[in-house]
């Protein structure tokens, strides 16, 4: 078995070495993953910059994607991450678990988000035509669309990173789903 190790410091990159010390600055650490991708010299910087670039989505609504793509695949340290990230844009423990299901009783724009995001992480893509319909007539646009399909391909980027590595997860675990719905 393949053993993955998360770098220290001291063993990235000059550039990485100074995104660790912007990270433990803002953050007050380096999330493994993040350090994960300092392994690569470019990798941390580019991601950081599609992570943080300018969207038509809110927090929240970034947080249903991020939480709906990592659910469907199976990745434990992206759930755990967000789940903590969900709490800091309002949701409680209860609205988190249900958006993880892909289902969101307590807003239907949410719902229509959940159930599209499901939808193109699932069928990779090829969401149904009653999916993005739904999403449309929720109050989604056009430019909305292409937000939440980049943000799905962040996403995946690092879920598919994790699943691969396996690397410690830095963050309280997420609870596991009753059952999965999505």
């Amino acid at each position: 078995m393949v053993n993955f190790t998360v770098p220290r410091r001291d063993e990235v990159s000059e550039n990485n070495q100074a995104i660790f010390d912007n990270l433990n600055s803002k953050l007050g650490f380096v999330p493994n993953l993040y350090a994960y991708y300092a392994k690569n010299d470019t990798a941390l910087a580019d991601y950081l910059t599609l992570q943080n670039r300018k969207t038509s989505l809110s927090g929240k609504e970034k947080e249903i994607v991020n939480l709906v793509t990592s659910q469907i695949n199976g990745c434990d340290y992206c759930k755990a991450a967000h789940t903590a990230i969900g709490k800091m844009n309002g949701f409680t423990d209860e609205q988190i678990l249900e958006i993880r299901g892909g289902r969101v009783s307590f807003d239907n724009k949410f719902d229509a988000l959940a159930q599209f995001t499901a939808a193109v992480v699932q069928n990779r893509g090829r969401a149904s035509e009653a999916a993005t319909e739904q999403l449309l007539a929720a109050g989604y646009n056009e430019a909305n669309l292409i937000d939440i399909v980049l943000l799905i391909g962040d996403k995946v980027v690092s879920n598919y990173i994790h699943n691969i590595t396996q690397i410690p997860v830095d963050f309280p675990a997420a609870p596991a789903l009753e059952t999965e719905t999505v």
